[in-house]
Protein backbone atom coordinates (compact mmCIF):
# COMPACT_ATOMS: atom_id res chain seq x y z
CA UNK A 1 0.00 0.00 0.00
CA UNK A 2 2.90 2.30 0.79
CA UNK A 3 4.46 1.55 -2.60
CA UNK A 4 1.21 2.47 -4.37
CA UNK A 5 1.07 5.73 -2.42
CA UNK A 6 4.69 6.46 -3.29
CA UNK A 7 3.91 6.18 -7.00
CA UNK A 8 0.89 8.46 -6.55
CA UNK A 9 2.94 11.10 -4.70
CA UNK A 10 5.64 10.96 -7.39
CA UNK A 11 2.91 11.60 -9.97
CA UNK A 12 1.49 14.51 -7.95
CA UNK A 13 4.97 16.07 -7.73
CA UNK A 14 5.99 15.17 -11.29
CA UNK A 15 9.08 13.57 -9.75
CA UNK A 16 11.15 10.49 -10.45
CA UNK A 17 10.58 7.69 -7.95
CA UNK A 18 13.47 5.68 -6.54
CA UNK A 19 12.47 2.08 -5.85
CA UNK A 20 11.33 2.25 -2.20
CA UNK A 21 13.35 0.94 0.70
CA UNK A 22 11.32 -1.44 2.89
CA UNK A 23 11.64 -1.12 6.66
CA UNK A 24 12.46 -4.23 8.70
CA UNK A 25 9.38 -5.08 10.77
CA UNK A 26 10.32 -5.57 14.46
CA UNK A 27 8.08 -8.65 14.69
CA UNK A 28 8.86 -10.43 11.41
CA UNK A 29 12.55 -9.47 11.23
CA UNK A 30 12.68 -9.90 7.48
CA UNK A 31 15.17 -7.78 5.54
CA UNK A 32 13.82 -8.72 2.09
CA UNK A 33 14.06 -5.82 -0.36
CA UNK A 34 11.57 -4.64 -2.97
CA UNK A 35 13.47 -6.59 -5.62
CA UNK A 36 13.44 -9.75 -3.49
CA UNK A 37 9.64 -9.68 -3.44
CA UNK A 38 8.41 -7.90 -6.58
CA UNK A 39 9.35 -8.12 -10.25
CA UNK A 40 11.03 -4.71 -10.53
CA UNK A 41 11.36 -4.70 -14.32
CA UNK A 42 7.65 -5.44 -14.73
CA UNK A 43 6.88 -2.71 -12.20
CA UNK A 44 8.88 -0.10 -14.09
CA UNK A 45 7.58 -1.16 -17.51
CA UNK A 46 3.87 -1.10 -16.56
CA UNK A 47 4.22 2.41 -15.12
CA UNK A 48 6.59 3.84 -17.75
CA UNK A 49 3.86 6.04 -19.25
CA UNK A 50 2.80 7.35 -15.82
CA UNK A 51 6.00 8.20 -13.93
CA UNK A 52 9.75 7.82 -14.21
CA UNK A 53 11.21 5.15 -11.90
CA UNK A 54 14.86 4.32 -11.20
CA UNK A 55 16.25 1.31 -9.34
CA UNK A 56 19.01 3.28 -7.63
CA UNK A 57 19.94 6.89 -6.96
CA UNK A 58 21.97 8.64 -9.66
CA UNK A 59 25.61 9.31 -8.76
CA UNK A 60 24.87 13.00 -8.13
CA UNK A 61 22.59 12.01 -5.24
CA UNK A 62 24.50 8.99 -3.92
CA UNK A 63 25.00 10.86 -0.65
CA UNK A 64 21.28 10.57 0.14
CA UNK A 65 21.46 7.44 2.29
CA UNK A 66 19.73 6.25 5.43
CA UNK A 67 22.99 6.74 7.33
CA UNK A 68 23.18 10.34 6.10
CA UNK A 69 19.72 11.12 7.46
CA UNK A 70 20.32 9.27 10.72
CA UNK A 71 23.22 11.47 11.84
CA UNK A 72 21.68 14.97 11.67
CA UNK A 73 18.69 17.05 10.59
CA UNK A 74 18.88 17.37 6.82
CA UNK A 75 17.03 19.86 4.60
CA UNK A 76 16.10 17.11 2.11
CA UNK A 77 14.47 14.88 4.73
CA UNK A 78 10.69 15.15 5.09
CA UNK A 79 9.85 13.50 8.39
CA UNK A 80 6.62 15.20 9.40
CA UNK A 81 4.26 14.21 6.62
CA UNK A 82 0.84 13.94 8.34
CA UNK A 83 -1.19 10.77 8.20
CA UNK A 84 -3.51 10.85 5.16
CA UNK A 85 -1.99 14.07 3.85
CA UNK A 86 -3.67 15.82 0.93
CA UNK A 87 -2.17 16.34 -2.51
CA UNK A 88 -1.88 20.05 -1.71
CA UNK A 89 0.21 19.27 1.36
CA UNK A 90 2.81 17.59 -0.84
CA UNK A 91 2.73 20.44 -3.36
CA UNK A 92 3.20 23.01 -0.60
CA UNK A 93 5.74 21.20 1.58
CA UNK A 94 7.67 18.71 -0.57
CA UNK A 95 7.74 20.32 -4.00
CA UNK A 96 9.80 23.32 -2.77
CA UNK A 97 12.37 20.91 -1.30
CA UNK A 98 12.56 19.08 -4.62
CA UNK A 99 12.94 22.33 -6.55
CA UNK A 100 15.68 23.60 -4.24
CA UNK A 101 17.68 20.41 -3.79
CA UNK A 102 16.68 18.13 -6.65
CA UNK A 103 15.74 15.38 -4.22
CA UNK A 104 13.43 14.74 -1.24
CA UNK A 105 13.41 11.75 1.10
CA UNK A 106 10.08 11.13 2.82
CA UNK A 107 10.24 8.93 5.92
CA UNK A 108 8.15 7.71 7.64
CA UNK A 109 5.71 7.20 4.79
CA UNK A 110 3.14 4.64 5.95
CA UNK A 111 -0.45 5.89 5.45
CA UNK A 112 0.79 9.31 4.35
CA UNK A 113 -1.65 9.97 1.49
CA UNK A 114 -5.35 10.69 1.78
CA UNK A 115 -8.01 8.43 0.30
CA UNK A 116 -10.31 11.39 -0.34
CA UNK A 117 -10.37 14.54 -2.48
CA UNK A 118 -7.77 13.34 -4.97
CA UNK A 119 -8.01 13.60 -8.76
CA UNK A 120 -9.54 10.52 -10.34
CA UNK A 121 -6.36 9.92 -12.34
CA UNK A 122 -4.39 9.59 -9.09
CA UNK A 123 -6.91 7.14 -7.64
CA UNK A 124 -6.83 5.04 -10.79
CA UNK A 125 -3.03 5.11 -10.79
CA UNK A 126 -2.97 3.73 -7.23
CA UNK A 127 -5.10 0.81 -8.38
CA UNK A 128 -2.99 0.31 -11.50
CA UNK A 129 0.07 -0.04 -9.28
CA UNK A 130 -1.68 -2.34 -6.82
CA UNK A 131 -3.43 -4.66 -9.23
CA UNK A 132 -1.27 -4.50 -12.37
CA UNK A 133 2.25 -3.25 -11.69
CA UNK A 134 3.02 -5.16 -8.49
CA UNK A 135 3.59 -8.81 -9.34
CA UNK A 136 5.80 -11.20 -7.42
CA UNK A 137 9.22 -12.34 -8.60
CA UNK A 138 9.21 -15.39 -10.91
CA UNK A 139 10.22 -17.97 -8.29
CA UNK A 140 7.30 -16.90 -6.04
CA UNK A 141 4.86 -17.21 -8.94
CA UNK A 142 6.30 -20.58 -9.95
CA UNK A 143 5.98 -22.00 -6.46
CA UNK A 144 2.49 -20.49 -6.14
CA UNK A 145 1.41 -22.05 -9.43
CA UNK A 146 2.71 -25.43 -8.29
CA UNK A 147 0.77 -25.22 -5.01
CA UNK A 148 -2.42 -24.19 -6.80
CA UNK A 149 -2.00 -27.06 -9.27
CA UNK A 150 -1.53 -29.59 -6.47
CA UNK A 151 -4.63 -28.25 -4.74
CA UNK A 152 -6.66 -28.50 -7.95
CA UNK A 153 -5.34 -31.95 -8.82
CA UNK A 154 -4.64 -33.79 -5.55
CA UNK A 155 -3.10 -37.28 -5.73
CA UNK A 156 -5.29 -40.31 -5.09
CA UNK A 157 -4.26 -43.42 -3.20
CA UNK A 158 -4.27 -45.46 -6.40
CA UNK A 159 -2.42 -42.82 -8.39
CA UNK A 160 0.22 -41.03 -6.34
CA UNK A 161 1.42 -37.69 -7.64
CA UNK A 162 5.06 -37.77 -8.65
CA UNK A 163 6.76 -34.55 -9.73
CA UNK A 164 10.35 -33.44 -9.90
CA UNK A 165 9.81 -29.81 -10.78
CA UNK A 166 7.54 -26.87 -9.97
CA UNK A 167 5.11 -27.46 -12.81
CA UNK A 168 3.25 -30.22 -11.00
CA UNK A 169 1.97 -31.53 -14.35
CA UNK A 170 1.52 -35.24 -15.14
CA UNK A 171 -0.53 -37.15 -17.70
CA UNK A 172 -2.88 -38.24 -14.95
CA UNK A 173 -3.45 -34.57 -13.97
CA UNK A 174 -4.67 -33.70 -17.44
CA UNK A 175 -7.48 -36.27 -17.24
CA UNK A 176 -8.49 -35.43 -13.67
CA UNK A 177 -11.25 -32.90 -13.05
CA UNK A 178 -9.97 -29.82 -11.18
CA UNK A 179 -11.17 -29.52 -7.59
CA UNK A 180 -12.21 -26.38 -5.79
CA UNK A 181 -10.41 -25.17 -2.67
CA UNK A 182 -10.76 -22.58 0.06
CA UNK A 183 -7.91 -20.47 1.41
CA UNK A 184 -8.13 -19.69 5.12
CA UNK A 185 -5.84 -16.93 6.32
CA UNK A 186 -5.29 -17.88 9.94
CA UNK A 187 -3.92 -14.69 11.50
CA UNK A 188 -3.19 -16.33 14.83
CA UNK A 189 0.49 -15.85 15.51
CA UNK A 190 2.09 -14.61 18.70
CA UNK A 191 2.15 -10.93 17.82
CA UNK A 192 -1.53 -10.92 16.86
CA UNK A 193 -2.50 -12.81 20.00
CA UNK A 194 -0.47 -10.41 22.14
CA UNK A 195 -1.60 -7.24 20.39
CA UNK A 196 -5.27 -8.19 20.67
CA UNK A 197 -5.00 -8.40 24.49
CA UNK A 198 -7.65 -11.14 24.38
CA UNK A 199 -7.82 -14.25 26.56
CA UNK A 200 -7.22 -17.49 24.64
CA UNK A 201 -7.81 -19.96 27.45
CA UNK A 202 -4.20 -20.52 28.47
CA UNK A 203 -4.65 -19.31 32.05
CA UNK A 204 -2.53 -16.87 34.04
CA UNK A 205 0.76 -18.10 32.58
CA UNK A 206 -0.35 -17.36 29.02
CA UNK A 207 -1.79 -13.96 29.92
CA UNK A 208 1.46 -12.99 31.65
CA UNK A 209 3.63 -14.21 28.78
CA UNK A 210 1.56 -12.32 26.19
CA UNK A 211 1.54 -9.19 28.36
CA UNK A 212 5.35 -9.25 28.59
CA UNK A 213 5.67 -9.75 24.85
CA UNK A 214 3.18 -6.92 24.22
CA UNK A 215 5.17 -4.57 26.44
CA UNK A 216 8.48 -5.47 24.78
CA UNK A 217 7.24 -4.91 21.22
CA UNK A 218 4.73 -2.07 21.57
CA UNK A 219 5.34 -0.57 25.01
CA UNK A 220 2.12 0.96 26.35
CA UNK A 221 0.66 1.69 22.92
CA UNK A 222 -1.87 -1.18 22.77
CA UNK A 223 -5.27 0.36 23.49
CA UNK A 224 -7.03 -3.01 23.66
CA UNK A 225 -5.33 -3.78 26.96
CA UNK A 226 -7.66 -1.25 28.62
CA UNK A 227 -10.70 -3.48 27.98
CA UNK A 228 -11.86 -6.79 29.44
CA UNK A 229 -11.83 -9.94 27.32
CA UNK A 230 -15.63 -9.94 27.20
CA UNK A 231 -15.69 -6.33 25.95
CA UNK A 232 -13.09 -7.07 23.30
CA UNK A 233 -14.92 -10.16 22.03
CA UNK A 234 -18.32 -8.49 21.93
CA UNK A 235 -16.74 -5.68 19.85
CA UNK A 236 -15.15 -8.17 17.45
CA UNK A 237 -11.58 -7.25 18.38
CA UNK A 238 -10.31 -10.77 19.04
CA UNK A 239 -8.76 -12.81 16.21
CA UNK A 240 -10.51 -16.11 15.61
CA UNK A 241 -8.67 -19.12 16.98
CA UNK A 242 -8.20 -22.23 14.81
CA UNK A 243 -11.05 -23.87 16.72
CA UNK A 244 -13.35 -20.89 16.15
CA UNK A 245 -12.59 -20.61 12.42
CA UNK A 246 -13.44 -24.31 12.16
CA UNK A 247 -16.83 -23.74 13.77
CA UNK A 248 -17.49 -20.78 11.45
CA UNK A 249 -16.69 -22.84 8.35
CA UNK A 250 -18.81 -25.75 9.55
CA UNK A 251 -21.77 -23.46 10.26
CA UNK A 252 -21.47 -22.05 6.74
CA UNK A 253 -21.73 -25.54 5.27
CA UNK A 254 -18.14 -26.62 4.73
CA UNK A 255 -17.42 -30.20 5.81
CA UNK A 256 -14.70 -32.87 5.87
CA UNK A 257 -14.75 -33.09 2.08
CA UNK A 258 -13.72 -29.42 1.79
CA UNK A 259 -10.19 -28.83 0.57
CA UNK A 260 -8.55 -26.09 2.65
CA UNK A 261 -5.26 -24.28 2.20
CA UNK A 262 -3.99 -22.80 5.45
CA UNK A 263 -2.27 -19.47 4.85
CA UNK A 264 -0.40 -18.54 7.99
CA UNK A 265 3.01 -17.87 9.47
CA UNK A 266 3.70 -19.45 12.85
CA UNK A 267 0.42 -20.40 14.54
CA UNK A 268 0.50 -19.44 18.21
CA UNK A 269 0.48 -22.69 20.14
CA UNK A 270 1.94 -24.69 17.26
CA UNK A 271 0.54 -27.89 15.78
CA UNK A 272 -1.35 -28.69 18.98
CA UNK A 273 -3.42 -25.56 18.46
CA UNK A 274 -4.51 -26.46 14.93
CA UNK A 275 -5.04 -30.20 15.51
CA UNK A 276 -8.78 -29.70 16.05
CA UNK A 277 -9.07 -27.81 12.77
CA UNK A 278 -7.08 -30.53 11.00
CA UNK A 279 -9.33 -33.24 12.45
CA UNK A 280 -12.39 -31.30 11.28
CA UNK A 281 -10.95 -30.71 7.80
CA UNK A 282 -8.64 -33.64 7.01
CA UNK A 283 -7.99 -32.30 3.49
CA UNK A 284 -6.27 -29.22 4.90
CA UNK A 285 -2.97 -28.34 3.26
CA UNK A 286 -0.22 -25.74 3.64
CA UNK A 287 3.03 -24.71 2.02
CA UNK A 288 4.90 -27.39 3.96
CA UNK A 289 2.52 -30.21 3.11
CA UNK A 290 2.35 -29.36 -0.60
CA UNK A 291 5.96 -28.44 -1.37
CA UNK A 292 9.24 -30.09 -0.46
CA UNK A 293 11.91 -28.34 1.62
CA UNK A 294 14.00 -28.04 -1.55
CA UNK A 295 11.17 -26.22 -3.32
CA UNK A 296 10.79 -23.87 -0.35
CA UNK A 297 14.47 -23.11 0.11
CA UNK A 298 14.28 -19.62 -1.45
CA UNK A 299 11.51 -18.51 0.95
CA UNK A 300 12.62 -20.29 4.11
CA UNK A 301 12.74 -17.97 7.13
CA UNK A 302 11.64 -14.93 5.10
CA UNK A 303 8.25 -13.76 6.35
CA UNK A 304 7.58 -11.44 3.39
CA UNK A 305 8.23 -14.16 0.82
CA UNK A 306 6.21 -16.72 2.78
CA UNK A 307 3.34 -14.23 2.89
CA UNK A 308 3.77 -13.55 -0.84
CA UNK A 309 3.25 -17.24 -1.63
CA UNK A 310 0.14 -17.34 0.56
CA UNK A 311 -1.15 -14.17 -1.10
CA UNK A 312 -0.61 -15.67 -4.55
CA UNK A 313 -2.45 -18.88 -3.65
CA UNK A 314 -5.19 -16.80 -2.02
CA UNK A 315 -5.72 -14.93 -5.28
CA UNK A 316 -6.19 -18.22 -7.15
CA UNK A 317 -8.62 -19.87 -4.73
CA UNK A 318 -12.34 -20.31 -5.23
CA UNK A 319 -13.09 -18.77 -1.84
CA UNK A 320 -10.95 -16.75 0.56
CA UNK A 321 -11.76 -16.29 4.25
CA UNK A 322 -9.66 -14.53 6.86
CA UNK A 323 -9.76 -15.27 10.57
CA UNK A 324 -9.02 -11.66 11.46
CA UNK A 325 -9.02 -8.23 9.80
CA UNK A 326 -5.55 -6.91 9.05
CA UNK A 327 -3.25 -5.85 6.22
CA UNK A 328 -3.26 -9.25 4.48
CA UNK A 329 -7.05 -9.50 4.82
CA UNK A 330 -7.61 -5.96 3.51
CA UNK A 331 -5.24 -6.35 0.58
CA UNK A 332 -6.77 -9.65 -0.55
CA UNK A 333 -10.35 -8.43 -0.08
CA UNK A 334 -9.59 -5.46 -2.34
CA UNK A 335 -7.69 -7.46 -4.94
CA UNK A 336 -10.31 -10.20 -5.09
CA UNK A 337 -13.05 -7.55 -5.37
CA UNK A 338 -11.19 -6.06 -8.33
CA UNK A 339 -11.02 -9.50 -9.97
CA UNK A 340 -14.64 -10.35 -9.01
CA UNK A 341 -13.67 -13.32 -6.80
CA UNK A 342 -15.60 -14.64 -3.79
CA UNK A 343 -14.46 -13.62 -0.33
CA UNK A 344 -16.11 -14.40 3.01
CA UNK A 345 -15.69 -11.63 5.58
CA UNK A 346 -16.31 -12.97 9.10
CA UNK A 347 -18.76 -10.92 11.16
CA UNK A 348 -16.39 -10.50 14.09
CA UNK A 349 -18.73 -8.77 16.60
CA UNK A 350 -21.44 -11.38 15.96
CA UNK A 351 -19.03 -14.30 16.31
CA UNK A 352 -17.53 -12.82 19.47
CA UNK A 353 -20.95 -12.59 21.08
CA UNK A 354 -21.92 -16.10 19.95
CA UNK A 355 -18.74 -17.63 21.37
CA UNK A 356 -19.39 -15.87 24.68
CA UNK A 357 -22.81 -17.57 24.90
CA UNK A 358 -22.08 -20.85 26.71
CA UNK A 359 -25.70 -22.04 26.46
CA UNK A 360 -26.21 -21.74 22.71
CA UNK A 361 -27.06 -24.91 20.78
CA UNK A 362 -25.38 -25.92 17.54
CA UNK A 363 -28.58 -25.31 15.56
CA UNK A 364 -28.94 -21.83 17.06
CA UNK A 365 -25.29 -21.07 16.40
CA UNK A 366 -25.47 -22.24 12.80
CA UNK A 367 -28.63 -20.27 12.07
CA UNK A 368 -27.15 -17.09 13.58
CA UNK A 369 -23.92 -17.51 11.60
CA UNK A 370 -25.73 -18.10 8.29
CA UNK A 371 -28.02 -15.11 8.81
CA UNK A 372 -25.14 -12.92 9.95
CA UNK A 373 -23.07 -13.68 6.84
CA UNK A 374 -25.69 -13.40 4.09
CA UNK A 375 -24.25 -10.07 2.95
CA UNK A 376 -20.61 -10.87 3.70
CA UNK A 377 -19.80 -13.38 0.94
CA UNK A 378 -18.23 -11.31 -1.78
CA UNK A 379 -20.98 -8.83 -2.59
CA UNK A 380 -19.55 -5.64 -4.09
CA UNK A 381 -19.30 -2.82 -1.56
CA UNK A 382 -18.67 0.76 -2.62
CA UNK A 383 -15.96 2.70 -0.82
CA UNK A 384 -17.15 5.19 1.78
CA UNK A 385 -15.32 8.42 2.71
CA UNK A 386 -11.98 7.78 4.47
CA UNK A 387 -12.05 4.06 3.61
CA UNK A 388 -9.03 2.56 1.86
CA UNK A 389 -9.11 2.41 -1.91
CA UNK A 390 -6.97 -0.74 -1.66
CA UNK A 391 -9.69 -2.56 0.29
CA UNK A 392 -12.63 -0.99 -1.55
CA UNK A 393 -11.56 -0.35 -5.17
CA UNK A 394 -15.10 0.42 -6.34
CA UNK A 395 -16.18 2.86 -7.66
CA UNK A 396 -12.84 4.69 -8.07
CA UNK A 397 -11.06 1.91 -9.97
CA UNK A 398 -13.85 -0.16 -11.48
CA UNK A 399 -16.04 0.74 -14.45
CA UNK A 400 -19.80 0.74 -14.12
CA UNK A 401 -21.48 -1.87 -16.34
Amino acid sequence: MGICDAVAVAKILNATLVIPYLEVNPVWQDSSSFMDIFDVDHFINVLKDDISIVKELPDDFSWSTREYYATAIRPTRIKRAPVHASANWYLENVLPVLQSNGIAAISPFSHRLSFNNLPSEIQKLRCKVNFKALVFVPHIRALGDALVHRLRYPPTESQPLITDDLTGTTDRNVKQMPQKFVVVHLRFDKDMAAHSACDFGGGKAEKLALAKYRQRIWGGRVLNSQFTDEELRSQGRCPLTPEEIGLLLAALGFDNSTRLYLASHKVYGGEARISTLRDQFPKMESKKSLASSEERVLIKGKASLLAAVDYYVGMHSDIFVSASPGNMHNALVGHRTFENLKTIRPNMPLLGQLFLNKNITWLEFRQAVVEGHQNRQGQLRLRKPKQSIYTYPAPDCMCQA
